[in-house]
């Protein structure tokens, strides 16, 4: 397993993260705890050791569910993050009655990398209006807390605020080969390293959209590598950049754990032939996406039963693959006639909760409108 050592922090973590957001889930939408335990059992026996949660996952059972799995293992084998859902705070009692919760949900007397969650400017002014970060401080001369951070969705401008606020442990952005010029960015990477932030780093295959490619564009990438996954091509762009320290994947297969294993578990750095290839299918796949919808699911629930995220990902699907029958299939059957597109009522709750910043109002529209036509 690759490690990358946070400098100024003492720690070297392993390079993959195990994100908790995405495990396997049972008919009801509860998580599939058997085997979503085989699947971080793996990881960790494999030498991962930064395990990712945050309060909401799962409907609030991501914490929990660690807090039982992980006490087979001593505290110190591993690092634990998670974060506080600013949404729900609204005075430093809050704050302080969140934190406590999430220690007692993960069982465990401190938290290893703690992050303010989901930052954008509006969350970020909440957290200077309720000065929060000084009890957060406080938790670090405690020793509940080892290094503290912040996750962040919103434009470079914002980011560039937050970052030069105060000498912050690390952060948490989203990054990868096509979102190279929104939220935080190729010039929010180039930021950190100036002020010495190391990175952790979530949607590095963007929800999953950069594991599956266009055949055209799957076949330059497997010549190069026949034995590599698609996946394994955004995961490595990425992992690339020397401050980048860990990167989050939010695993929900086994086949998926054992993948990112093999790609981490002997680190190959891109070649420029690579990298080249890589900015070529970045350049062809922004060219066909409809929209940046990465199936976050922060737009959810709607409050008239539209599935959101699954509408898009149809959608994006049409326009990246071109297979119509399968977008037929799953518009029309997989999707209750409730749940689609063109029922939206346009209430605009979801599009203040984005982090990708998505008109969704519009777009839903524009998928209805594509979508209906393959009736």
């Amino acid at each position: 397993m690759e490690y990358r050592k946070f400098e100024k922090l003492g720690v070297s973590p392993s390079l993959l993260g195990f994100g908790c957001m995405r495990f396997p889930l049972n008919p009801d939408g509860s998580i599939c705890e058997e085997e979503a335990e085989k699947m971080v059992d793996t990881a960790i026996q494999a030498g991962v050791t930064y395990i990712d949660t945050a309060y909401p996952y799962h409907n609030g059972d991501s914490e929990p569910f660690l807090g039982r799995i992980l006490k087979k293992y001593s505290r110190q084998d591993y690092f634990l993050a998670t974060k506080l859902p600013i949404w729900n705070v609204k005075t430093q009692d809050d704050a302080k009655r969140l934190f406590d919760e999430q220690l007692k949900r993960l069982d465990t007397e401190y938290v290893d990398f703690y992050l303010l969650h989901c930052l954008d400017k509006e969350k970020w002014q909440a957290v200077l209006d309720l000065d929060l970060i000084p009890y957060f401080e406080e938790l670090k001369r405690q020793g509940k807390i080892r290094f503290f951070g912040f996750s962040f969705h919103d434009d470079y401008e914002v980011f560039e605020k937050i970052a030069t606020y105060r000498k912050w442990d690390f952060c948490q952005i989203q990054y990868n080969y096509v979102d190279t010029d929104i939220q935080a960015g190729d010039k929010g990477y180039a930021l950190t390293e100036k002020l010495g932030i190391p990175l952790v780093i979530m949607e590095p295959v963007k929800g999953g959209s950069l594991s599956f490619l266009p055949d055209d564009l799957a076949a330059s990438l497997k010549a190069e590598r026949p034995d590599s996954s698609i996946s394994s091509w955004a995961l490595r762009w990425v992992a690339d950049k020397p401050n980048v320290k860990v990167v989050l994947s939010g695993m929900s297969t086994m086949e998926q754990v054992e993948d990112n294993l093999h790609t981490f578990s002997d680190f190959e750095p891109l070649t420029e032939k690579e990298a080249a290839l890589i900015a070529k299918t970045a350049e062809s796949i922004k060219k066909r996406t409809k929209n940046g919808c990465t199936g976050c699911a922060y737009c959810m629930p709607c409050p008239f039963g539209i599935d959101i995220p699954k509408n898009f990902r149809i959608w994006n699907d049409l326009a990246k693959y071109g297979n119509k029958e399968k977008a037929k299939q799953a518009f029309f059957r997989d999707l209750s006639t409730a749940a689609r597109a063109d029922q939206c009522k346009k209430c605009g709750k979801c599009e203040t909760v984005c982090p990708q910043g998505i008109s969704i109002r519009k777009n839903l529209a524009e998928a209805a409108e594509d979508l209906n036509k393959l009736k």
